[in-house]
């Protein structure tokens, strides 16, 4: 009877729809709730990994330090999870394919070794193109590098005329679009047309890579903007203003390497000194949303100088040069201008002050290699510079050798980089970091999705690995929220993800709740423990930070002041370079509220996530090479995860 009372129904079913017309089927469709939960959903739902920070061969420095064959099509096929041949003659590969990259050439000189292996008419009839033409004859690929650098630390364009660096800028540039466009495969891999401006006044570090949302025909319709043009940041920004302008294009810069600026990446006054507008601060804000905080040459989130009462602060720290120049010494001045938990305090400083915060910024990770080759893991890499590739020649040696000629006048130069015939330790080999990734948060492998992502700051960085990590702010999050299997349709029902800015609340005495979860790498380490950074300024200006362990592994207690004291252990055999996951955690996911809130003053939060201990890659160097591990090294690191913040503001 049952069965066929259903077959009367659903016959009767299709008699009343083959009796509706389509507009009316919509109709009903539209009155009622899908049973799809997800049918309307626009949030970001998966997290898409790559390198926005790649050099290839046809970068000046790649070039003079061994980069000989991996152009950008070579870095294309590499980061979409093609078998390449390195410089020392060995296929590499990566353990996953990357989801996006940017092939970010320097944009000072970019293409110089190609055009003069192709003799470049234009290139061979400037001051200096004949001659290095003829050094390049004489395998003084280095000498042509070194000698680039040094011109642009001075202030001198090398190709003598402005027409000519221009006419060889669009020969390149040409090159570099069209490449992108080639390997840009939509959902499938991303390949983003971008560049990178190398300003490095006095040594200090502020290099910018830019990023465009856009095409060839967009993109093409300017040249890259060098140092050569200006070292001040805010002509480059003015450059990006006037090509959306121009162009209705889309376009941003993410500066790196802040840990060796020598205190200028974040400081407090503008380029030239003077005291900071607040349309200063807006106009940074608005082309700088994302700042790299890890990669190959140091990790920029924090050093020990500045979060003393951090354990974990020293991952990577390069602190004992100005800058880059290794035979400088570093100044404690420098510190606060040089690192990302401080710069975010300070903004807050600033903006109590004027009204603006110029370092609104939300974080990535990413390579900085030389060498074409977008790999970031321990277990496989391939240095910074080709002269760095496995097997490498001397881990005691410079972390920046060049191919310099018998007779060569640069052999001076580099003498001052030693000391008693030794490298100095800030210029050392063993000093790099196998450092980072960029991942970001959207609903589609595309330029335009993971650009809008970047530009709402939905991004964090790691050291290599890739967990997945979620992070939001409300104020109604509650403990359960934490263990729900859709736990991300919770966070953005209730409030803010990464990068976000905190709502006012309707109970004006609210504390702020934060939502978090962190999946360790399906092929890596367990989770040792994940952190909420918070940091603020109070009323005389000074930067505060306090760190809160919100989830800890292996059950370990969580002590009165949001500590916890007790380490996770370390498994690492370093004779082997070797691990087991027989510590940690695969997931940690916890909701915190604050227990210091005070709503009158602005705070950032923040995720750092901490793997257990694993081989650094120096130790699978020695374990694989048969070389001896630097009695200076820790055979063992603890990689991690730093999300974009999410901030509070009072009400005005």
């Amino acid at each position: 009877m049952q069965t066929a009372t259903g077959s009367r129904n659903i016959y009767g079913t299709i008699v009343l729809f083959a009796g509706m017309t389509l507009s009316s089927m919509l109709s009903l469709a539209d009155a009622n709730t899908s049973y799809s939960p997800y049918a309307n959903e626009q949030h970001a739902t998966r997290v898409f990994w790559g390198d926005t920070h790649l050099h290839s061969s046809w970068s000046p420095d790649a070039g003079g330090s061994g980069n000989r064959n991996i152009s950008p099509e070579q870095a294309y096929r590499f980061a979409r999870g093609e078998t390449v041949i390195s410089h020392s003659g060995e296929p590499v590969a990566l353990s996953r394919p990357l989801d996006f990259l940017v092939v970010a050439d320097h944009s000072e000189a970019m293409g110089l070794f190609p055009l003069l292996l192709e003799q470049n008419e234009t290139l061979l009839a400037t001051a200096n193109g004949e001659r290095w033409a003829n050094t390049l004859a004489g395998g003084g690929w280095g000498d042509i590098g070194l000698e680039f650098g040094r011109s642009l630390n001075k202030g001198q364009n090398p190709f003598g005329t402005e027409e000519a660096r221009n006419t060889l800028s669009r020969t390149m540039w040409d090159r570099v679009t069209a490449n992108a466009d080639r390997f840009n495969q939509p959902g499938v891999f991303t390949a983003f047309i971008g560049y990178e401006w190398s300003s490095m006044p006095a040594g200090a570090n502020l290099h910018r890579i830019v990023v465009f949302r856009d095409a060839a025909d967009k993109a093409g319709k300017v040249l890259p903007f060098s140092s050569i043009d200006s070292e001040d940041p805010a002509e480059l920004w003015r450059y990006l203003a006037r090509y959306e302008k121009d162009t209705g294009g889309r376009v941003l810069a993410i500066p790196h390497n802040s840990n060796l600026s020598a205190g200028r990446m974040f400081e407090t006054t503008e380029f030239d000194g003077g005291r900071m507008t607040p349309e200063y601060a807006d106009t940074r804000r608005r082309w700088e949303p994302l700042v790299e905080a890890t990669q190959i040459k140091g990790d920029s989130e924090t050093a020990p100088f500045l979060s003393p009462e951090d354990e974990f602060a020293d991952y990577g720290t390069w602190d004992t040069s100005a800058g880059m120049v290794p035979n400088k010494a570093h100044e404690d001045r420098m510190y606060p201008g040089e690192y990302v938990r401080t710069a975010l305090a300070g903004g807050m400083a600033i903006a109590n002050q004027i009204g603006s915060n110029p370092f609104e910024f939300g974080l990535i990770g990413s390579t900085d290699a030389h060498t074409g080759l977008a790999t970031a893991d321990d277990d496989n890499f391939w240095g910074k510079f080709s002269t760095n590739e496995p097997p490498r020649r001397n881990l005691k040696g410079g972390w920046a050798d060049f191919d310099l000629a018998p007779d060569s006048p640069m052999k001076g130069y580099l003498a001052a980089l030693s000391h008693n015939g030794e490298i100095i330790e800030s210029a050392a080999a063993w000093k790099l970091v196998s450092s980072g990734y960029a991942a970001v948060w959207a609903r589609e492998n595309t330029r335009e999705a993971l650009f809008d992502a970047m530009r709402r700051r939905e991004t964090y960085a790691t050291t290599g690995p890739r967990m997945a990590v979620r992070f939001f702010g409300g104020w109604d999050f509650e403990e359960p929220d934490a263990s729900a299997p859709d736990l991300a349709r919770v966070g953005y029902a209730k409030g803010v993800p990464m990068g976000g800015m905190l709502s006012q609340p309707v109970n004006p005495s609210a504390r702020p709740s934060f939502l978090v979860s962190v999946l360790r790498d399906p092929e890596g380490a367990n989770l040792d423990r994940v952190q909420i950074i918070k940091v603020w300024a109070d009323k005389a200006g000074q930067r505060k930070e306090r760190i809160f362990d919100v989830a800890v592994s292996d059950a370990r207690p969580i002590d009165r002041d949001g500590r916890c004291r007790t380490p996770v252990g370390n498994t690492v055999n370093a004779a082997n370079a070797t691990y087991t996951n027989t510590i940690g955690e695969a997931l940690l996911s916890a909701v915190w509220q604050d227990p210091e809130f005070d709503p009158a003053q602005r705070a950032g939060y923040y995720v750092r996530a901490l793997q257990i201990p694993t081989p650094r890659w120096s130790t699978y160097d020695a374990a694989r090479l048969g070389v001896e591990l630097i009695d200076k090294i820790d055979p063992s690191i603890q990689n991690r995860a730093y999300t974009s913040p999410i901030w509070y503001t009072p009400a005005q």
